[in-house]
Formats: structure tokens, sequence, C-alpha cells
């Protein structure tokens, strides 16, 4: 099996900053695309950020220029720094991975962590 398992988040006021990281373990060959997401309270998820094996990334036009995803492919881990927050980034955040298990070596298959909360304050 294949864990991701977030950390950081937490509560800062508007224009503050806040940084997550989410690291996979288990039963890995290798990752493809690892990302971040989020969910408001009746809110669908939606992409925030996605980065592949090789470093190119995708922004939601959304935290363009305030956030920042990079990873770590020697850990099989993402971060994610967040700038100049506002109250509407508050949101549960999900790490995803497109993981290739030993086991599934051709087929990627996707991974979630269980979330983080982040809430920023007017």
């Amino acid at each position: 099996q294949v864990q991701l398992v977030e950390s950081g988040g937490g509560s800062v006021q508007a224009g503050g900053s806040l940084s997550v990281s989410c690291a996979a373990s288990g039963n890995i060959f290798s990752i493809n695309d690892m990302g971040w997401y989020r969910q408001a309270p009746g809110q669908q998820r939606e992409l925030v950020a996605r980065i592949t094996s090789g470093g190119m990334t995708k922004y939601a036009d959304s935290v363009k220029g305030r956030f920042t995803i990079s990873r770590d492919n020697a850990k099989n881990t993402v971060y994610l720094q967040m700038n100049s927050l506002k109250p509407e980034d508050t949101a549960v955040y999900y790490c995803g991975a497109d993981v290739f298990t030993m086991t599934t070596v051709t087929i990627p298959l996707r991974y979630w962590g269980r979330g983080t909360q982040v809430t920023v304050s007017s």
C-alpha cells in the first residue's frame, strides 16, 4: 500500500504565509505527478497546484504568484509554500499523487492524503 501524510497548515491572518508538505511512503516504484488540492465547506475539491516528476508546474489562476509548489523526488515529498494568503484560501488541503507501485508498475494509481486544514482570517 501507499500512504500520503500531510503536515503543516494551521491558522494565519490574511496576508500571512503557511507551508504544507506531503510525504509518500510504502510500496512505491515511482511517482508521476504530485499535487495539492483543496476543498472548502460546501464546495467541490479543486486543483491548487501540481508538479510533474520533471518539475513542470501548473497552478490554479487564483493562486498564481502567491503559491509555490516544489518536490523532492528522492524523498517522495511535495511541498506547497503559500504566501499572501486570503480568507478565500481557507479549506482542507489534500495531497494527491499518481503512483506506480511495485505491483502496478505500468499503471499509475491516484492516492490521497487525509488532508490538513488551512484557515485564513480577515
